[in-house]
């Protein structure tokens, strides 16, 4: 018996696009479809009003883009769990979504499958990253970056998280893992993005690959 469904919101301007995302979960017995938005400021809106659970974010909206979208609804509700779901895998795209608190991102040509399995793990508070995108946000990481080095360096539990974020696992998963509450994992998770001057878990666990934390064969969903 399914205790709770998964409540998404489609954003996305064609509407043939939204029609066919809801037909397919219509087909999932644990993920029902909210609500829908035509544009980025309707996107915003509807994010208040129905308070869903996974949101899937378009880049390519008319009067509001995708990328202001998710910053506007994030600084409402920081835990808003986004994934973009798009044709662009641009630089320019990629990196500055993730930056405004997208969780994880999906290219349109990707199978029914991979969007279902991608919605479970945002649901979850995981990274959920197309292989093409985690290479090229690897490849963003590795260049040199005027951002100052942390004066004070992760303790030896800081870095036990980071390894777990970066293997895709929400706080309840840590907590159990670690043995700790999850309001403790929430400090660690805070105190990680702060010393390292990072914006979003996914940004931390793609940091953890890029310094040789952790890496691509430890299971993580940035693969």
């Amino acid at each position: 018996m399914i205790e709770k469904k998964i409540r998404v919101l489609i954003a996305d301007d064609h509407s043939i696009v939204r029609k066919g995302i809801k037909a397919l979960l219509a087909t999932e017995l644990d993920i029902e479809v909210v609500g829908e938005a035509g544009d980025g400021r309707e996107a915003v809106a509807e994010a208040e009003r129905l308070q869903p659970d996974v949101i899937l974010m378009d880049m390519v909206m008319p009067h509001m883009d995708g990328i202001e979208a998710i910053r506007r609804i994030t600084a409402k509700r920081p835990d808003a769990r986004i994934m973009v779901l798009t044709s662009f895998a641009t630089d320019e795209k990629v990196l500055p979504a993730i930056k405004a608190g997208a969780l994880g991102y999906l290219l349109k040509d990707s199978g029914p499958e991979e969007l279902i399995q991608a919605i479970h793990q945002v649901y979850l508070g995981q990274s959920s990253l197309h292989p093409s995108i985690a290479r090229k946000l690897l490849q963003e990481l590795s260049r040199p970056t005027a951002r100052a080095a942390t004066a004070e360096p992760l303790t030896d539990r800081e870095l036990g998280v980071l390894k777990l974020v970066a293997r895709g696992m929400s706080n309840r998963q840590i907590a159990d893992e670690m043995v700790i509450s999850e309001a403790t994992v929430r400090t660690h998770v805070s105190n990680i993005l702060g010393k390292l001057h990072l914006a979003s878990r996914t940004e931390a666990a793609l940091y953890a690959l890029r310094e040789g934390i952790a890496s691509l064969e430890d299971g993580g969903s940035a693969k």
